[in-house]
């Protein structure tokens, strides 16, 4: 007897068996109600999100902290632009990710078939691969390259669309295209020559700097670059996704020095980060004029791309750092404790963190980032995962926040996306269930940010995954009011006339959310309440906790010599 196979059972028998796929994010609705329902009779496990944006966003996250690509399943028209945002931030950020996207019927096309939307045209902007297979003896096909194209080369998202008549379509057995699975991407080396004018460079430098990127921290080069570190005892610079490839607690991290290191480092070796925004395009005033830059880049288009550097070297980071240290050896080069260089860093790290200890030990209430940031440092487990969105709590927290391992810390990153934060700590959530049960994961919000996804509690209850919410609550988007000047505002006119732009409803109770959970939120506005209730919420192990600190509207970053974004000089 011929047996036959609906095409939804068909791809994801080859997405389990063959291309390893383990977690599916997304909403069912028509037309992938059945394929949502078929993926629990795999072994591929479905988690059901609230919005199709926060579960893109964990769909990534888990791409980020496995290097193998989960998927996101989406309705067709409004659910798969729901996605969009987060298959482009996916895709800046050099993220593993495949989008499933249901769609309309071929035959009602054109004539206004229910969310009818060109939904492959629509994506091809947001992703290295955007397909529609022409029957379901070709999905196999389709999905491996799916597989292998976001996983292969700089690293991002695919989308294969999924029209209601495909998915109800019939085939058989033999008739299915048979594919492998996609192996591992494979390793890129350098060019010998390239490395041999990189140290001849670092060799020379009179003040060189090592700046590690999220790219060393995806591509599993922290042992290379740990390595480098330790032989070389040379200064680095973590970029935030960073931290962690070397401990964050290492001497040689100049991260309280950044401005100084930047703006004085006659060579600079990048690994793995690029010089964009966050960099500040590698120009000057922020660096020298005629600094050296020593790229490496698994991405060929990445080199030279906002300064041209005086070596560029494509290359997997860890096949580049580890040719780097042999040769290095060799030559017997390290920065000597004696180094001027060395001693204007530490004199420079040392004045700023003074500056920052004195400012996280004024306690008075409402409280500052600082105070709070110093008082979490001091009780969290020195493994956690930290997540982390908001503008100065995202910024101000990972000076203060450290990480000692890699893929250790998530947060807007390079698209500097609001709205990630819930959807990445469900990935990481997930990724310690799988391979460390006793880490604890840590989402650290503004309350504007949280506001972005917030319902995704219900997401973490549902799946009893134990993820610790702290918001850091000032009324506002970078700031607001305090409580008295707010309620003065709203009664001095129209709401939407005098109610400032950046202005949130002062003193938002954020932590009563658990109370329709059966639980109990915490309400902060001392450090002897948020040392209570993280006593508490590191206890918890099959539920989620959330910690709503109250801090002063106005609270800020300390003074910086320059404002944080370069802006454009047109």
């Amino acid at each position: 007897m011929i047996r036959k196979y609906k095409s939804y059972f068909i791809k994801f028998l080859y997405f389990e068996n063959k291309q390893g796929i383990e977690y599916v994010f997304g909403i069912m609705g028509h037309p992938v109600i059945d394929l949502a329902l078929t993926i629990q009779v795999t072994d591929i496990q479905y988690l059901g999100f609230r919005n199709e944006q926060a579960a893109c966003y964990a769909a990534q996250a888990y791409g980020y902290l496995t290097r193998k690509p989960a998927a996101v399943l989406c309705v067709s028209g409004p659910g798969l632009l729901h996605v969009i945002g987060g298959m482009a931030n996916a895709q800046v950020n050099c993220w593993p990710l495949i989008v499933l996207g249901g769609s309309c019927p071929e035959d009602h096309e054109g004539i206004g078939g229910f969310q009818e939307w060109p939904q492959v045209e629509s994506s091809k902007l947001y992703c290295k691969y955007a397909a529609r297979p022409p029957s379901a003896t070709l999905i196999p096909l389709h999905v491996e390259k799916a597989v292998r194209l976001s996983t292969y080369g700089r690293p991002g998202a695919t989308y294969l669309d999924l029209p209601a008549t495909l998915l109800n379509q019939s085939v058989k057995e033999e008739s299915i295209y048979d594919v492998a699975p996609c192996p591992p991407p494979p390793l890129t080396f350098p060019d010998q020559r390239l490395i041999q004018q990189a140290v001849n460079l670092l060799v020379r430098a009179r003040k060189p700097l090592l700046i590690i990127g999220k790219g060393a921290a995806y591509g599993r080069a922290e042992n290379e670059v740990r390595n480098l570190v330790y032989s070389t005892r040379i200064p680095f610079l973590p970029m935030p996704m960073g931290k962690g490839v070397v401990p964050d607690t290492n001497e040689r991290c100049v991260s309280s020095a950044r401005t100084f290191a930047l703006q004085q480092s006659d060579v600079i070796l990048l690994l793995g980060a690029r010089l964009n925004w966050m960099l500040h395009f590698g120009k000057s005033p922020r660096f020298q004029a005629d600094v050296k830059v020593i790229q490496v880049d698994l991405c060929p288009e990445e080199l030279h791309n906002s300064v041209s550097s005086a070596v560029a070297i494509q290359s997997d980071i860890s096949t580049a750092t580890d040719s780097l240290v042999t040769i290095l050896k060799e030559r017997k080069w390290f920065v000597e404790e004696s180094n001027p260089w060395w001693k204007d860093l530490q004199a420079r790290s040392n004045k700023n963190k003074a500056i920052i200890q004195k400012m996280s030990m004024d306690i008075s209430i409402p409280l500052n980032y600082y105070a709070v940031f110093k008082h979490i440092q001091d009780m969290i487990p020195s493994d956690c995962i930290i997540c982390s969105e908001g503008a100065n709590t995202m910024d101000i927290g990972k000076t203060i926040l450290l990480n000692n391992q890699p893929r250790h810390r998530l947060d807007a990153a390079t698209f500097g996306t609001m709205g990630v934060g819930l959807g990445f700590a469900i990935a990481a959530a997930l990724y310690c269930k799988n391979n460390a049960p006793t880490k604890k994961v840590l989402c650290v919000e503004g309350d504007s940010a949280f506001g972005f996804s917030g319902m995704e509690i219900e997401t973490m209850f549902r799946y009893k995954l134990p993820i610790i919410i702290i918001i850091l609550n000032n009324n506002g988007i970078y700031g607001g009011l305090d409580n008295e000047t707010f309620r003065q505002i709203q009664a001095s006119g129209e709401p939407t006339q005098v109610t400032p732009p950046h202005c949130l409803t002062s003193e938002t109770h954020y932590e009563k959310m658990l109370e329709m959970f059966g639980r109990k939120g915490y309400f902060c506005t001392t450090v002897q309440d948020i040392q209570h209730a993280l006593r508490a919420c590191l206890q918890v192990n099959d539920s989620p906790s959330l910690i709503n600190i109250m801090i002063n509207p106005q609270a800020d970053r300390k003074e910086q010599k320059f404002t944080w974004l370069t802006e454009s000089k047109l």
